[in-house]
């Protein structure tokens, strides 16, 4: 291994244990502060959200918007022209993401705003002088940016190459410091925050610092595996059971579930991955501990593990897919969110916008 490349893993070593610490501390103070952060989350809109999205992210913005956390939630709609060729349906699964928020809990409001950031000019403006702040080596180290130009065949268009920069955009425009990701986004965030600190040390030298360097706040939730138990769960794999499934749709798909040839069910996620899986959404739906499910189950082999799963999953759902049905009729309200949710992150990236300009000296 280069002495490079051992930079840079140690590098990323120092910034998970960093992030661990700080997500740990702003755990245990969100609760007793939650005025004192501004959380950004949300969701690329490339189709309906999957029991992965819900168990992994859904829930715990349900939970900090719950506390009082002032939350924005992202539709981001730009970021789906970088790798996605399904722009014609970008409409339509923007309002079946609020459809899924809604239905799971998220309550729009003074606290919560849901918008498009294709509709937010005034925060899409930052783009350029951020892009100021990055150097081309900076982007190339993002594993994301690596990936892509490593595994496709075609030339990596700007879009994706400037993804980190544009996510930042996102983050910094509302002022957010805290944001919920797995471990796989801290490149990403951390590319947020250097760009909110070399910004601060640029253009407000003597003064107030305008950006706040975004934190992590890392998923509890183990990474959910899909049906196949070969990768995570994602739509474009077809391993997935989506939220708006049907209790029968939700039943054939546990069915095709993989296992494997031990009749005795056990937790063990090193040696058994597949069961190891399925008994983790059973114990998020019933907050049973993986292992008592286990032993519960014992000898009842796959077919009972999957009934377990099946009648646990459904029963869990069962509130959010009555609502979600209700919601579906009422096109209305949802563009109702949309709008009043864009006027909100527009007052706010017009606000931010004005103060960014003073500090460049671009005032007219």
């Amino acid at each position: 291994m280069s002495d490079t490349n051992v930079e840079l893993e140690t590098n990323a070593d120092k910034i998970l244990a960093e992030a661990m610490r700080m997500s740990e501390k702003i755990e245990a103070d969100i609760a007793v502060n939650p005025k004192k952060y501004r959380v950004l989350t949300g969701d690329r809109p490339t189709g309906r959200l999957h029991i992965g999205h819900y168990f992994g992210s859904l829930k715990n913005r349900v939970r900090l918007s719950k506390l009082g956390v002032p939350t924005m939630i992202l539709i981001a709609d730009y970021q789906v022209l970088t790798d996605h060729d399904a722009f014609d349906k970008i409409s339509q699964n923007t309002k079946e993401l609020v459809i899924d928020y809604l239905a799971a809990g998220i309550e729009p409001g003074e606290n919560v705003c849901i918008y498009p950031h294709s509709h937010v000019p005034e925060a899409n403006q930052l783009m350029v002088p951020f892009l100021t702040l990055v150097t081309k080596s900076d982007l190339d180290r993002n594993p994301t940016v690596k990936d892509e130009m490593a595994k496709s065949s075609i030339p990596l268009n700007a879009g994706m190459y400037t993804y980190p920069v544009h996510q930042a955009v996102d983050i910094l425009f509302c002022k957010g410091n805290v944001v919920p990701v797995g471990k796989d986004q801290l490149p990403h965030l951390e590319i947020a925050r250097q760009i909110a600190r070399r910004f601060n040390n640029k253009f407000c030298k003597g003064g107030e610092p305008i950006f706040p360097e975004p934190h992590a706040l890392l998923s509890k939730t183990p990474m959910i595996m899909g049906l196949d138990g070969s990768a995570k769960m994602s739509k474009s794999l077809g391993n997935t059971i989506m939220l708006s499934a049907t209790e029968d749709e939700t039943a054939k798909a546990i069915k095709k579930a993989k296992t494997d040839q031990d009749r005795h069910i056990t937790y063990d996620p090193v040696k058994r991955p597949e069961v190891a899986n399925l008994l983790r959404i059973i114990s998020l739906c019933t907050d049973e501990t993986p292992e008592a499910i286990a032993e519960r189950i014992g000898d009842g082999g796959g077919g009972m593990l999957k009934n377990t799963l099946t009648e646990a999953l459904n029963e869990h759902l069962r509130p959010l897919r009555a609502k979600r049905a209700e919601l579906e009729k009422q096109p209305e309200l949802i563009r109702k969110v949309l709008n009043e949710g864009v006027e909100k992150a527009r007052a706010i990236a017009e606000k931010t916008l004005l103060e960014v300009r003073h500090v460049m000296n671009m005032e007219i």
